[in-house]
């Protein structure tokens, strides 16, 4: 999509695979891709008048927790900061997709996979699919159909209502304020802490042991007290 959008594909284009061969995660992660999830690529051309490019993250991931919850109801989700979306199970809530955004020059590419028919096996953190859960599983390309028209919306809000509404549908939807977190940064080091909300450009705010605040980036997030 990278080399698309370089050669000039218009803003809204929307690419699926029926599988990967190398799908890759946040921090370099390679990702499992087999047949039957949702793997799609979506162009966003930024506007002089948008947000921060990288918010495209928080509008992604509420447009997922929207679509999630259209076709599993009876299902618990939760995003975790940044952009993943959790199902919230018991003995812990285990991941259901994540997100990864890629910029070329005024373009934005926003990687999306969503674990439908499989997860991977082995994972140092707890993964589910909708089929895990018990959940009938839609085809991919119909969660692509709900998925398109929900970002479609958020976009919308972010563009007019800018940054503020979409801060608010993320908070609706994500861990509260004082969930105990474990953070490790892409240099290997690890702080815990809670949250303590996001910062105007959404870094996480984690309210350390003595009462400071620290303020990341990028890591690696963790449920202390649920997960491990």
């Amino acid at each position: 999509m990278i080399a698309l959008a370089q050669s000039g594909a218009e803003d809204g284009l929307w690419l699926r695979a029926e599988r990967q061969t190398a799908g890759r995660g946040r921090m370099g992660r390679s990702w499992d891709s087999p047949s039957g999830n949702l793997y799609v690529s979506h162009l966003v051309r930024l506007r002089a008048t948008d947000p921060a490019a990288p918010s495209l993250a928080f509008v992604a991931a509420v447009a997922v927790e929207e679509t999630l919850r259209h076709f599993a109801p009876d299902t618990s989700f939760q995003i975790k900061w940044p952009n993943d979306v959790m199902a919230l199970i018991s003995p812990s809530p285990a991941k259901l997709s994540g997100l990864l955004l890629e910029r070329a020059g005024d373009a934005v590419v926003i990687g999306m996979g969503v674990n439908l028919a499989n997860h991977p096996l082995g994972l140092d953190r707890p993964v589910t699919s909708l089929a895990a859960l018990g959940v009938a599983v839609p085809d991919a390309a119909a969660f692509l159909d709900e998925l398109a028209a929900r970002f479609a919306h958020w976009l919308g809000q972010w563009r007019g209502a800018g940054l503020p509404a979409i801060r608010e549908a993320w908070f609706a939807r994500a861990h509260p304020e004082a969930t105990p977190l474990s953070v490790t940064e892409p240099g290997g080091s690890r702080t815990d802490g809670v949250f303590a909300g996001l910062d105007p450009d959404c870094a996480l705010r984690l309210r350390l042991a003595d009462g400071s605040v620290r303020v990341i980036h990028a890591g690696d997030v963790f449920f202390t007290d649920r997960m491990e």
